[in-house]
């Protein structure tokens, strides 16, 4: 599909988004939400994981040290980026409370039934957690590249867009729970609007 020529504020930087994806992009906020979005449901996909490698160890969904450290981690490097520390703190804050979902929700259903499905040996330090730094980068530098966006009164629509999008292109594997937290890890994206007078 043609894209159409737009006058819209967010064409800015598309050039740039151009080189960094290797492809053409519409000049279309949703679409320079994707890289984002893509990097949110990949962070989340690891919750599942994570839940299986405490099923087996019996610890706890909630980890208030390591929630930490990655807060403070993010926080860090925010200004490197051009990034709102507080901005950078609610948004992984939203990450970590989305994966917590997932890991909870996954299990609950495996207690239900008594079990949880046949896996392989999980360490969470050498396998999981580089992965979700990794993933952390990534994300802090998608915020870098859409941080324009986030006053946009079009925001929220082109979000809920991006992530819509990404959904049905992986229906085949993806979920409501995968919806339920990627809306949730995305949802302190947007810069709440401004109350009319």
């Amino acid at each position: 599909m043609e894209c159409r020529r737009s006058n819209h504020r967010f064409s800015r930087g598309i050039e740039n988004y151009d080189k960094i994806l290797g492809r053409n992009v519409c000049e279309n906020p949703s679409e320079l939400l994707r890289p984002l979005v893509r990097a949110s449901a990949e962070r989340i996909d690891l919750a599942r994981q994570v839940a299986l490698a405490k099923w087996d160890s019996e610890a706890a969904v909630e980890d208030l040290v390591r929630e930490q450290q990655v807060i403070q981690a993010v926080v860090k490097v925010a200004p490197q980026r051009g990034l709102d520390e507080s901005f950078v703190a609610n948004f992984f804050r939203g990450q970590i409370e989305a994966n917590k979902t997932v890991q909870y929700v996954l299990l609950a259903d495996w207690h239900r039934v008594g079990r949880a499905p046949v896996h392989s040996l999980i360490n969470l330090g050498a396998t999981v957690r580089p992965q979700l730094d990794a993933l952390e980068t990534e994300i802090l530098d998608n915020l870098k590249n859409v941080s324009d966006m986030r006053e946009s009164p079009n925001c929220q629509a082109a979000l809920a867009t991006a992530v819509g999008v990404y959904l049905k292109r992986q229906k085949d594997r993806t979920d409501n729970l995968d919806a339920i937290a990627l809306d949730r890890s995305m949802a302190s994206f947007c810069a709440a609007p401004v109350a009319k007078s």
